[in-house]
């Protein structure tokens, strides 16, 4: 788990370079369509990592709960998790 907290703080850190990449964009004046090709690569960033993030739960944490016999919580965070992943 360690190597994926590093690997997705890395990643993090890339996007956070993109959304500073943005700002300066906007406050110089670049064209709209630039700046939103920019926008789209952030938020196709920050879904890859959402979705690392949901398999490694899904894949870890809820098959413990299950195993463990808390499978009434384990369905309350899958249907939350389904229902954060459709907004």
């Amino acid at each position: 788990m360690k190597h994926d907290n590093e690997k997705l703080v890395r990643r993090l850190k890339i996007i956070e370079g993109q959304v500073r990449g943005l700002q300066n964009m906007i406050e110089g004046g670049t064209y709209c369509i630039d700046v939103i090709t920019q926008t789209s690569a952030v938020k196709q960033a920050l879904s890859s990592i959402e979705n690392d993030l949901m398999k490694g739960h899904l894949g870890h944490c809820l098959v413990n709960q299950i195993k463990s016999g808390q499978t009434e919580k384990a369905t309350k965070e899958i249907l939350k998790v389904y229902q954060l992943k459709r907004k």
